[in-house]
């Protein structure tokens, strides 16, 4: 399984991501998921979400979720672009593409595999007013 995974201070330019994907013939499915900073956190109004990581933590425990992933299901490909530092309402801090032969599969792995991020992986939020 090919595997892609970036933090960055800088916006997320999901054109320029999908305009680099790469599949064998076997794949039907991409999957693509964009998560966005809210206009609110806790019933709060916000202006951005502050994100802090470990980045070797970060590293090693993606490629733990990335590991099982792979046991699970016949994924080519997974990539994945989380932002840090400030992100204002309405960017995007998140970006997952899974490569797969069919859609359920595609599906189910990308939820797991955010699930799991919000599980284990330390990134911190911290909401700016």
């Amino acid at each position: 399984m090919k595997r892609e995974l970036i933090l960055t201070s800088e916006p997320i330019n999901e054109a320029s991501l999908i305009a680099r994907r790469t599949m064998s013939g076997g794949m039907g499915a991409v999957v693509n998921f964009l998560g966005v900073v809210r206009g609110s956190e806790d019933g709060k109004t916000i202006s951005a979400i502050k994100y802090e990581a470990f980045d070797k933590m970060v590293r090693h425990q993606f490629h733990l979720l990335f590991d099982e992933m792979e046991k699970r299901w016949p994924i080519e490909s997974v990539r994945l672009v989380h932002r840090v530092g400030v992100v204002k309402v309405n960017e995007p801090s998140l970006w997952v593409e899974i490569v797969a032969p069919h859609r359920g599969e595609a599906f189910a792995a990308c939820q797991w595999l955010i699930d799991g991020m919000k599980r284990i992986v330390p990134i911190w939020k911290k909401p700016v007013a």
